[in-house]
């Protein structure tokens, strides 16, 4: 079964700290920057106060409270929905076995606390989202019980991104090199894509012709791009400007099961002359 999920990680942690999982929303985040700007990306919509969860929903709610009071990883690992996206650059937990090594890198006692300690009241149902533990620190599938994202970051995560970025600064050409946070590396059909954010909050755009490394000076480098929510569900659209031209990079994190990752826009005098798909690349030379 195929469920519709949020990346924190997106972004760095949308809510709570990705950059970022994109992600997209981390308690615990260590970096300034990416947590205000996420923070502004996934403010969820809250239902009703007087909104009352089905019996089936309560019941998995409580299944999944009972498993993390437990702390049975291979029961836990059962109700995940895989991939599980983590947030730029640590790649994502593709499958049940990464799944166990790994359990401790993303659920620290924390979260196991968290989760398992957390009350009916503490869960929202978000339309056709899904439901989500206060503020979407976790999200699951409506009725099913099956966690389709983890907006937070351990310690542990948090040193891994910081090394990760930092061994990718080695490999980037020098115009490149100076970032606060990775947000996101994109693969179009023509083009290798790369947004990083800067100081004060404005992103800046790098990219190549597909094929190309990073290492090489890119084709076109624009540092003055805007980010604007678009809705409640994460999604978001960063805008670049270069002379008469438009560049517009949609996240897609909530939408149709196959929608893509990444939508492309180029825009010349007003008027759209690129639209293009992107897949997030979530490998990198350490993969987590």
């Amino acid at each position: 079964m195929k469920h519709i999920k949020l990346t924190a990680l997106t972004f760095g942690l949308l809510l709570f700290g990705c950059n970022q999982t994109e992600t997209k929303t981390t308690i615990a985040s260590n970096e300034k920057s990416a947590a205000k700007t996420e923070d502004k990306v996934l403010k969820q919509e809250k239902p009703d106060d007087n909104e009352k969860f089905a019996d089936d929903k309560v019941e998995s709610i409580n299944n999944v409270i009972e498993l993390f009071k437990s702390n049975n990883v291979d029961e836990i690992a059962d109700i995940i929905s895989f991939p599980l996206d983590r947030q730029y650059p640590i790649p994502s937990i593709k499958n049940k076995k990464e799944f166990t090594k790994r359990f401790g890198e993303v659920f620290d006692k924390i979260l196991i606390d968290k989760i398992a300690n957390s009350k009916i009241e503490q869960w929202s149902e978000v339309g056709w989202r899904g439901i989500m533990l206060d503020d979407g620190v976790v999200w699951m599938a409506n009725s099913d019980g099956i966690i389709t994202a983890v907006n937070y970051q351990s310690d542990f995560e948090k040193k891994l991104r910081s090394d990760l970025i930092a061994k990718e600064k080695e490999n980037l050409h020098i115009s490149l090199k100076i970032f606060e946070n990775a947000k996101y590396k994109i693969k179009t059909k023509t083009s290798l894509i790369r947004i990083d954010e800067l100081k004060d909050y404005k992103y800046r755009y790098a990219s190549w012709k597909i094929g190309a490394d990073e290492s090489s000076k890119p084709d076109i480098i624009i540092d003055n791009g805007e980010l604007e929510i678009e809705g409640s569900g994460g999604n978001h659209v960063i805008t670049f400007i270069k002379e008469n031209y438009k560049y517009k990079i949609y996240r897609n994190i909530m939408g149709e099961e196959n929608s893509p990752d990444i939508t492309v826009e180029v825009e010349k005098d007003g008027e759209i002359i690129i639209t293009e798909d992107g897949k997030l690349d979530k490998k990198t030379t350490t993969n987590r």
